[in-house]
């Protein structure tokens, strides 16, 4: 096979971007201190990606930077500055999450290519399309997909001009990336920002299957699966590791260096992986890759591995050679990070010290050069210097004039004027010719980008509709309620639709006022059926979660709004979906507290929702949760378990707070937080900004809706619209213990 793969490491830091380089590695992905998924890894300045650029490059390695994070508003002209400054340091790719930035770049910044973070859960061909609309020159799949998967969605993404990336190893998430809102809820620090706090590797009160950790998973490795990575059509194979140390980085790139290389020079890997082992790891799974989901996916202990596989190679650990075991750990690693600490320093980042050597006499063009210790330009000035003018050629007006050299990763260190004449003089204009000339060269012979200025979106942050009440059922048994008047009724579609579609079209068909409600997961089959029932039903309006649904809604003409797992955040975004895809309306994401909120600027004709009660999902996961839970008589998952398996349970942390464990046929694993979402307040708090509001009447933690049956409680929150205070206080008193945690603190 003659397939070639990008090898993709992580630079927490510029000693690990420099480690990546040395190691091997094609290409390292970064973050700067703001805006990227990894806010807990040191990161780079923007000053440093210069040099990181120009070190990386020089090597034959490329660049990608982060920017993987959704947006609030009063980040957007920070953001914009950013990135008219990334325009002009020869880059080689963003990486991003957030629908705005996306529009942004696509339409203003079209020299940055843009590569689709692994948190837009990319997971089916819909969703392709809509990035390749979107200008995408590459997309990350999500981390859940086996290997057929990934060869279908590949052979949509070539066709439609897009690489493909794919985790092969790191650490790994329990729940699909971009919809885990676990941190969000219980720390106001979200993952979707950067922040997670990764409650999911805590330890927790121990469960009936006897686990301590009952939702973490083993590292993710795909060291053994080359060839079947080829055959798929993956193109880059992304090591997970921002906030890993440079000798982690260095041994596992490394290591997967040489991997590929003996399979180019084979056609078959090597079967040693022992090197890996070396630094930390949580032991490693090819489960998902491997379409082998299950008990062995697990691992009951989040923190090293490495001494304990060590004690246990003979199959005979015991607590003496755990003690040994850990000392040659430690022994070995301190030996990597000093053999690589010479290494590193060889390589320099920094900024490249300039000297300029200014000469010239009146009557004569003036002569600058421009020199650098790799590299030295001359150019000269269009007209004769002169004897006569308004500003003489001296040290501070050259050093004023020439002081924009200190950007591109270049310092300017010293001016030399010995050979310049006294008493001579020259346009200003011809001064900054010289400038711009001097920079183009530095700049690698490119024209500078010109920045781009925009204004503030037009747009309202008022409507004049009176907002209605819209309820979300999940069964049938409460389809009589879509005949209250005066509400909307949306009903929720399972994840797993495939072999539904002529019970869901029946239901549609039926009760013409219900309006479809997709999920954020529609995974192959699955996608297909909805794409099926979509065509079958077509509805006047829908609401989505997912963006292939998206794309499929915008290309067939039907109205749509996106819903609130899609974490749309700014107003860019909300342009961007109605501009670019015919979007009729959005929810806003639930992670946003009130300023951020209301600092949003809604297009115009165009309608915004919140959702002001539901239980709060705190994750969705491909996993069976219940192995560590309860247990289970299969060892791993089976085409029985997701149109069948039934089943909740719940977890405790060390801080006696409950989460529930559910499974509903056809519908992935779900944790839920103890408390449902309650926010009563934004009705008044930001009046005539939404159209409507949305109560979620899903009972799937039990209790949580109280003895009120449903037709009153919708009557209540119509109450609640219609500013009746005695509507607030008895919902308050009739669903019991709520919260609206992330209304207070946001992202």
């Amino acid at each position: 096979m003659d397939k070639k793969f990008e090898l993709l490491a992580p630079g927490g830091d510029i000693d690990s971007i420099k480690a990546a380089i040395l190691a091997g590695a094609d290409a390292v992905y970064c973050g700067l201190g703001k805006f990227n998924a990894r806010n807990r890894a040191a990161n780079i300045s923007a000053d440093d990606l210069y040099g990181v650029t120009r070190l990386a490059h020089q090597n034959g390695t490329k660049v990608y930077l982060t920017l993987n994070i959704v947006v609030v508003e009063n980040e957007l002209p920070e953001l914009i500055v950013l990135l008219n400054k990334l325009a002009n340091t020869g880059i080689d790719g963003v990486i991003v999450q957030d629908i705005g930035i996306l529009f942004l770049i696509k339409n203003y910044f079209k020299n940055l290519p843009i590569h689709a973070s692994t948190q837009l859960t990319t997971h089916n061909s819909g969703q392709i399309l809509f990035l390749a609309e979107m200008g995408a020159t590459r997309v990350n799949f999500s981390r859940e997909l086996n290997l057929q998967e990934i060869a279908d969605l590949a052979a949509v993404a070539h066709k439609n001009n897009l690489s493909v990336e794919v985790f092969v190893h790191g650490s790994h998430c329990i729940c699909f990336s971009g919809i885990c809102y676990m941190s969000s809820v219980r720390n106001g620090t979200s993952g979707n920002r950067g922040r997670c706090g990764q409650p999911c590797r805590e330890q927790y009160l121990t469960t009936p299957a006897g686990s301590n950790f009952p939702l973490n998973l083993k590292d993710i490795s795909a060291y053994f699966d080359l060839a079947e990575l080829g055959e798929a059509g993956v193109d880059s194979l992304k090591i997970e590791g921002r906030i890993k140390k440079s000798h982690w980085v260095y041994t596992v790139v490394a290591a997967w260096r040489e991997q590929i290389n003996h399979f180019y020079s084979t056609g078959k890997g090597k079967t040693d992986n022992s090197g890996l082992y070396r630094v930390f790891n949580r032991d490693f799974t090819d489960g998902f890759l491997k379409d082998k989901i299950g008990k062995e996916m697990y691992i009951d202990n989040p923190r090293d591995n490495s001494a304990h596989r060590l004690s246990a190679l003979d199959g005979n650990p015991t607590a003496d050679k755990l003690e040994i075991a850990k000392g040659a750990v430690y022994d070995e690693r301190t030996e990597i990070i000093s053999n690589l600490e010479t290494e590193i320093k060889s390589l320099n980042a920094g900024k490249i010290p300039l000297t300029v050597v200014a000469t010239g006499e009146s009557g004569s063009p003036l002569k600058v050069t421009v020199k650098s210790p790799e590299n030295s330009y001359t150019v000269f000035s269009g007209s004769n210097l002169s004897g006569t003018g308004t500003e003489e050629l001296d040290y501070n007006v050259l050093f004023k004039r020439l002081k924009a050299l200190d950007d591109l990763g270049y310092t300017l260190k010293n001016i030399d004027i010995s050979g310049l004449s006294p008493n001579t003089y020259l346009p200003y204009s011809e001064l900054t010719t010289i400038k711009n000339q001097i920079l183009f060269l530095l700049n690698g012979s490119r024209e500078p980008v010109p920045p781009v200025s925009l204004s503030p979106l037009h747009g309202t942050k008022r409507t004049d509709k009176k907002p209605r009440l819209s309820v979300l059922l999940s069964s049938t048994d409460d389809i009589g309620l879509s005949e209250m008047g005066e509400v909307d009724c949306y009903f929720k579609l399972p994840e797993g639709l495939a072999g539904t579609g002529e019970e869901y079209a029946g239901v549609f068909a039926q009760n013409k006022r219900l309006i479809p409600w997709f999920p954020s997961v529609l995974l192959g089959d699955d996608y297909i059926s909805a794409q099926r029932l979509l065509g079958r039903i077509c509805p006047k309006t829908l609401v989505t979660n997912n963006l292939g649904i998206a794309f499929e809604a915008s290309k067939m003409g039907i109205d749509w709004i996106a819903g609130p797992y899609l974490n749309i955040t700014n107003s860019f975004a909300l342009t961007c979906l109605k501009e670019k895809f015919g979007c009729n309306g959005a929810f806003i994401s639930n992670e946003l507290n009130r300023m951020q909120i209301k600092s949003i600027k809604k297009p115009t004709d165009f309608d915004l929702y919140f959702s002001i009660y539901h239980p709060v999902a705190l994750m969705t996961s491909r996993q069976c949760l219940f192995q560590q839970v309860t247990g289970c008589v299969k060892r791993e998952i089976d085409g029985d378990c997701l149109p069948f398996c039934q089943k909740s349970a719940a977890i405790t942390n060390q801080k006696q707070e409950d989460y529930h464990v559910v499974k509903t046929c056809h519908n992935y694993n779900k944790l839920y937080n103890g408390q449902n979402y309650l926010n009563t307040g934004i009705v008044g708090e930001i009046p005539d900004l939404f159209s409507g509001f949305m109560v979620d009447l899903d009972d799937v933690v039990e209790g949580a809706l109280g003895k009120t049956d449903k037709w009153e409680l919708i009557n209540l929150f119509k109450g609640l619209l219609e500013g009746s205070p005695e509507a607030t206080q008895t919902i308050k008193q009739t669903v019991g213990s709520t919260t609206c945690e992330q209304y207070k603190k946001g992202i």
